[in-house]
């Protein structure tokens, strides 16, 4: 079993707590990315990055001196934003990290798929970013089943925690009968799920903690997350589709 999340915009260097293990294993692909990257005028990497100068011009500066074999961080540190806050991996169980960097993948835009204790640094590049690379016009195109074969090489049931933008990088090139089963945080709003970003990814990080705490290998024991403010809803679920409703 797999699991996939998606990265965070929020990154850090952190060198202390925990040592790299493994490299990304589709650096040379990123190593081009990177090049482009660094072709890009600050006005064009401004526009591919939609955000503002305040945010723009510090990256375009660490862009231009970025080295992908130094300060590096483990993946599962390097990336800060609220999942991973609530995931708190720097204070799991070696048994857990060690369930992490076996069944935890992250998908990335700039370096396709990751593994937890891959050694990374910081970037700017979301997987939907209009960048075109050689002949591909997108970076799904760019990296085209090269995510999927990497994640599993045999098929096996993979639990999407990742959104929408990243998720479909694995999608079109399943194979038949394999399972991939989407977690569904949610609101219930007259009647209707309503997904509110910011509580979903907080559900996510803390159902990631929950299964590297569990040791979890089989869909069955997912729902039986003990999440104080969600509950699993299975008359809302599927074979497909795992729901949990938001209780407050």
């Amino acid at each position: 079993m797999k699991i996939i999340i998606a990265p965070a915009k929020k990154m850090i260097i952190d060198q202390d707590a925990f040592p790299t293990l493994t490299e990304p294993i589709y650096l040379d692909q990123t190593q081009q990315l990177l090049t482009q990257l660094q072709h890009l005028s600050y006005s064009e990497a401004k526009t591919l990055w939609h955000c503002s100068d305040k945010l723009a011009q510090p990256n375009y500066d660490w862009l231009q001196k970025v080295d992908l074999t130094r300060n590096r961080t483990p993946a599962i540190l390097s990336y800060s934003g609220i999942q991973y806050r609530y995931m708190a991996p720097d204070v799991f169980t070696q048994s857990a990290l060690d369930y992490l960097q076996a069944n935890l993948r992250i998908l990335s835009g700039f370096y396709g798929i990751l593994r937890p204790f891959d050694g990374i640094v910081p970037y700017r590049l979301e997987m939907q970013a209009r960048l075109a690379i050689g002949q591909a016009k997108n970076l799904y195109e760019f990296w085209g089943n090269q995510l999927y074969q990497a994640l599993t090489p045999e098929p096996e049931p993979i639990i999407n925690l990742a959104s929408q933008e990243y998720a479909k990088t694995i999608t079109p090139y399943l194979a038949p009968h394999q399972m991939m089963i989407d977690i569904v945080f949610a609101s219930l709003v007259d009647g209707k799920l309503k997904t509110k970003a910011t509580l979903a990814k907080m559900a996510r990080g803390a159902m990631v903690r929950f299964m590297a705490e569990h040791q979890i290998t089989d869909v069955a024991t997912i729902r039986t997350f003990d999440h104080p403010d969600y509950q699993f809803d299975a008359t809302r679920s599927s074979a497909n589709q795992l729901v949990f409703i938001y209780q407050h």
